[in-house]
C-alpha cells in the first residue's frame, strides 16, 4: 500500500468477520484462501510486532483471531483445516468449485444463476487495455485490477 499499511478497519485480522464479510455481508467482498491458510500457521500472527494500527472500534490489530475451534492456535487451526480440505466431503464436492473458478459457471447464465459474476474489467479476455486511449480511464483500470485481480482463464 505504497510503503503503509492500509487502514486498519481493512486488513485481515480475524477470520470470522472475514468470513461473515465474504460470505454474507458485502457481495463485493471476493477474498479468496491462498495456499497459506493450509500450510503456515505463522502467516496469522504478528511475530515482528508491527504497529498494524487501530480500528474504529478501538481494536488494536495483532495476530489474526482465530475461531472458537483452533483454541486460539494457529498451528491447530492449520492442522484442521488442512484436514478439511483434505476430506472426503471436499474430494466429492471439488468440482463444483472447479466450475466457478474455471468452468462453465465462471461466465454467462451458469454465473448469472451461481452468483458468480463480476465487473468487467475483471476479465482479462474481455478488457483490451491496448486500445484504451484515455490514460486516466487506463490508469483507473489497471488500478481496479491490481486491486481486486483478474478472472482466471476459463478452461
Amino acid at each position: 500500500q505504497g510503503g503503509s499499511f492500509d487502514v486498519a478497519d481493512r486488513m485481515f485480522h480475524s477470520v470470522k468477520s472475514t468470513w461473515e464479510s465474504a460470505s454474507r455481508d458485502n457481495m463485493s467482498d471476493v477474498r479468496e484462501l491462498i495456499p497459506e491458510f493450509f500450510y503456515l500457521p505463522e502467516f496469522l500472527t504478528n511475530e515482528n510486532h508491527f504497529e498494524l494500527g487501530c480500528m474504529q472500534d478501538g481494536t488494536v490489530l495483532g495476530d489474526v483471531q482465530l475461531p472458537p475451534w483452533a483454541d486460539g492456535d494457529p498451528h491447530k487451526f492449520i492442522l484442521l483445516h488442512r484436514q478439511a480440505l483434505e476430506s472426503d466431503y471436499v474430494s466429492a464436492h471439488l468440482h463444483r468449485w472447479i466450475d466457478l473458478i474455471f468452468g462453465h459457471k465462471q461466465q454467462g447464465s451458469a454465473a448469472v444463476e451461481a452468483v458468480n459474476t463480476y465487473h468487467p474489467y475483471f476479465y482479462g479476455d474481455k478488457m483490451d487495455l491496448n486500445h484504451i486511449k484515455d490514460p486516466l480511464i487506463k490508469s483507473t483500470i489497471l488500478g481496479f485490477i491490481s486491486n481486486f485481480g483478474q478472472i482466471p482463464k476459463q478452461v
